[in-house]
């Protein structure tokens, strides 16, 4: 699929990858008029006076697909936890290690990434692709402007493939379901899970990973990260306060309540286990979502909230990280 090539949509709802493999990047007149509709009536169905995480998100990686209730939501968090932003950053590349020991040193070849978030540096298949370009992926999210901007995660490379599914991670039979099309679940899957969990109340998280979980092959593997009031209490609760004011459900789980998602499902963690998302294998390697080249004095021009984007991760210290990571095996 060529970088300016509107994606179609199929009767999931999720766009049509049948253009991943190359075999065509052109479309016709009539496809053309018809994604260009899709996307205006995706656009309709956008909420753009309330804030939504992967907008949220976005605004913390100093992406431009966010509106201004989503600033004034980082706004708030950042507020309450002026170093927050790192918490979102050091996430990100947390993923990047992850994907990158899996699809290196466990030889995964499949991913479905539920709650995707806007298209960034670097996404899944980027990573994964680079390694094994016969890779698979398949996201998943359920705010309609993140299908908008699908086609930037539909890139796959000849050999591999991606696809885009619009269900939210409460519904985890539609995502199965749909992600068939494109995994082959008698072979090991790379569940991700990153920074998702907390928007769902216990009564629902646990039923659904173990549901999700349960569907995966032997040798699958599970990447999670979820916020935690352990680490640094005050900052990350005084967050957390902002986000249930605006309509989120947002549980800070405890490192043993994290556990659970592990032990009730009979994963076997990887070295190291859970921990801070800062020492999780940390390889130093560029931060992908570091904005470089700013002058002193066009920083001084931006507001907090731009300015997060030129700090490295590599300045963080423990006090500024609220978030466990790990990567567990299904036996």
């Amino acid at each position: 699929m060529s970088a300016d090539t509107p994606a179609a949509t199929s009767a999931t709802g999720a766009p049509d990858t049948a253009s991943d493999t190359g075999a065509s990047d052109a479309a016709s007149d009539t496809g053309a008029s018809d994604a260009a509709s899709d996307t205006a009536g995706l656009r309709q169905r956008i909420d753009t006076t309330k804030a939504h995480p992967a907008r949220v998100y976005d605004v913390f990686l100093g992406g431009k697909d966010n509106y201004p209730a989503d600033r004034q939501a980082a706004s708030m968090a950042l507020k309450a936890n002026p170093r927050g932003h790192l918490d979102v950053r050091h996430n990100r590349d947390f993923v990047r290690r992850a994907v990158t020991a899996l699809a290196g040193e466990v030889g995964i070849r499949q991913f479905l990434d539920i709650g995707t978030g806007l298209p960034t540096q670097q996404n899944v298949h980027q990573i994964a692709q680079a390694i094994a370009p016969d890779s698979q992926i398949v996201y998943v999210d359920n705010d309609p402007i993140v299908l908008v901007h699908a086609q930037a995660l539909l890139t796959s490379g000849p050999q591999g493939r991606t696809d885009y599914i619009e269900a939210d991670l409460r519904d985890p039979a539609k995502i199965l379901e749909a992600a068939r099309r494109t995994l082959d679940f008698d072979r090991p899957i790379a569940l991700v899970l990153a920074a998702v969990l907390h928007f769902i109340e216990d009564e629902e998280a646990y039923p659904v990973v173990r549901q999700l979980v349960e569907a995966l092959p032997s040798g699958s593997h599970l990447v999670l990260s979820h916020l935690s009031a352990d680490l640094n209490p005050v900052p990350i609760n005084k967050v957390a306060d902002t986000f249930r004011k605006r309509g989120f459900s947002f549980v800070l789980r405890r490192r043993e309540e994290i556990g659970r998602f592990l032990s009730d499902n009979g994963l076997e963690p990887l070295e190291p286990g859970i921990v801070p998302s800062r020492h999780w294998r940390p390889d130093h390697a560029a931060d992908a979502t570091e904005a470089r080249g700013a002058a002193p004095e066009h920083l001084e021009e931006l507001d907090h909230l731009d300015q997060g984007q030129y700090v490295s991760i590599a300045e963080a210290t423990d006090e500024d990280v609220n978030i466990f990571v790990t990567v567990a095996r299904k036996p």
